[in-house]
């Protein structure tokens, strides 16, 4: 017999019953009333443009363009990359192949995977659907909400924010005029934050998903060495359809290397002293 936690569990994941139901839960698990009201509104249908990100990582509540009775199936020529990932496992072990139909789904769906994309990959892998909720809840790397055609992700770890991430990511929404995690009135920018994007030698820097194009057309590049004054001109760009410059964005630095140019490393290293590297 399923614990009474178990049975809640399992309510959620395939829709609640009713408004007054949802209500009830959403009272129980609201960690706050501001949250407690954002269940409750998606419960009676009106889902509202923003709720507190941490519950949207926890759990799927039901609205018109994400429930589980949505008919969701890969592309024909997605089809074939399925295929083709799916050889790269045995064929007892599909389940490994759930992160990288995740990712194929979300470039296609437009950045984020609904709950029906989930069913359909939980179909092609054959493992229960519970399997592929798990994933998709584990790593934030799956969007589970609608997010911009261009997907703005700022570094908030710590040398970035040394650096200045906060006045990027506050100058990002006061340009485009949203919170976090919420997308513009014309579906094309939406930001995020993203812990340690691995280049800190270049802080502050985005990493801008790019969904417009399709997974066909699907690109993730880094933007680096950023000043409020170049994150703006970067997204004017890409709303004008254009491709800024990938990397960093300081004019005399080419990658990671010092401006000006190295100061060190100009020719071979010298070998160390106590062996012969011709002799191994």
């Amino acid at each position: 017999m399923l614990t009474p936690a178990a049975r809640l569990a399992a309510r959620r994941l395939r829709g609640l019953a009713s408004s007054s139901a949802s209500e009830s839960a959403a009272r129980r698990l609201a960690p706050s009333p501001i949250a407690a009201s954002s269940y409750a509104a998606a419960a009676r249908g009106s889902v509202p443009s923003s709720r507190p990100f941490s519950t949207a990582l926890n759990y799927h509540i039901d609205s018109p363009e994400n429930k589980p009775d949505m008919k969701w199936e890969f592309t024909e020529a997605n089809m074939k990359k399925v295929k083709e990932i799916l050889s790269h496992y045995p064929s007892n072990y599909k389940q490994s192949g759930i992160i990288p139909l995740l990712d194929l789904a979300q470039q296609q769906h437009g950045g984020w995977v609904p709950v029906a994309a989930m069913d359909a990959i939980a179909k092609i892998v054959e493992v229960a659907p519970i399997r592929v909720y798990e994933v998709a809840t584990f790593y934030t790397m799956f969007n589970r909400t609608k997010v911009g055609k261009y997907h703005l992700l700022v570094c908030g770890t710590t040398p970035c924010m040394i650096r200045g991430s906060r006045e990027i990511e506050d100058t990002l929404l006061e340009h485009l005029g949203v919170k976090r995690n919420e997308v513009t009135s014309d579906g094309l920018f939406s930001v995020g934050e993203m812990e340690c994007m691995g280049c800190c030698v270049n802080a502050p820097m985005i990493a801008v998903a790019d969904y417009s194009k399709g997974s066909e057309g699907y690109t993730y590049n880094y933007y680096e060495d950023l000043t409020p004054k170049r994150v703006i001109e970067i997204v004017e760009m890409l709303r004008r359809g254009e491709t800024p410059p990938r990397g960093t964005q300081h004019p005399e630095r080419k990658n990671c290397g010092p401006a000006g140019g190295n100061t060190t490393l100009h020719g071979e290293p010298k070998p160390p002293p106590c062996r012969d590297l011709d002799a191994c």
